[in-house]
């Protein structure tokens, strides 16, 4: 099989980087793309996805499987991680040097990402002290992995202790107000937490972070991951 290689002088368009972010963010998530939950994603229509797939098909970025979900090959993923990459060390300047709070960072790191050359990222990443992580502790590709350990806060016991470890980037992309949510309650990446009680049938989940406690539905639950303690049980 002939391999596709990715022509530098011919990187991907802004909008077909869109794509190739938000399907490294899903499948970073556990959650397969389908072309619907991309149109929802980037607000277009389906029919704008179905073209737009066939052209990054074309150019060997993306394939199909038989479920009908949107796989990268080796040098979509590739393109794609480059993209997180800048994105992540984009919004680590952003927030520890100019002092942004984390939905201006996520925001304006979104639009000055296709403009930074390796060069400048490279430089940054270094002056930043080589970040392992974004503000929202999700791994910067290439520097560092996501912990093994890892789970969902909604798949916690009461009881069960943990720490937030970082929050979904899925979230981060489609509830804004969330992330200013968990900052103002401190919910953020290194916070301990103690599941004080998990309410089955109204879904939700309260946790004690320091002297105060927080009820978060199922669903933000499920979008905060977390490191758990030893004596960790699980639904």
């Amino acid at each position: 099989m002939q391999k596709v290689q990715l022509d530098k002088s011919n990187e991907p368009s802004e909008v077909i980087s869109r794509y190739l972010e938000a399907i490294y963010y899903m499948w970073s998530e556990g959650e397969p793309p389908r072309s619907a939950r991309l149109a929802d994603w980037l607000g277009v229509s389906r029919p704008t996805v179905t073209v737009a797939l066939r052209r990054m098909a074309r150019d060997g970025m993306v394939r199909m499987n038989s479920r009908k979900e949107i796989g990268m090959t080796a040098v979509g993923r590739r393109v794609a991680e480059s993209i997180v990459r800048r994105h992540r060390i984009m919004e680590r300047w952003l927030t520890d040097v100019l002092g942004l709070d984390w939905v201006a960072a996520d925001e304006e790191a979104a639009r000055l990402e296709h403009a930074v050359s390796e060069k400048v990222e490279r430089r940054l990443y270094e002056t930043l002290g080589r970040p392992r992580t974004c503000p929202h502790g999700n791994p910067i590709p290439g520097h560092s992995k996501a912990s093994p350990k890892e789970r969902r806060l909604a798949t916690l016991q009461a009881g069960a202790r943990a720490a937030i470890s970082r929050v979904s980037e899925v979230a981060e992309r489609e509830a804004p107000l969330l992330l200013a949510y968990l900052d103002e309650r401190r919910l953020t990446p290194g916070r301990k937490v103690d599941v004080v009680e998990v309410d089955d049938v109204g879904r939700t989940i309260r946790i004690r972070a320091g002297k105060r406690e927080v009820t978060l539905s199922h669903d933000t639950a499920a979008k905060l991951w977390v490191v758990p303690s030893a004596s960790l049980r699980t639904k």
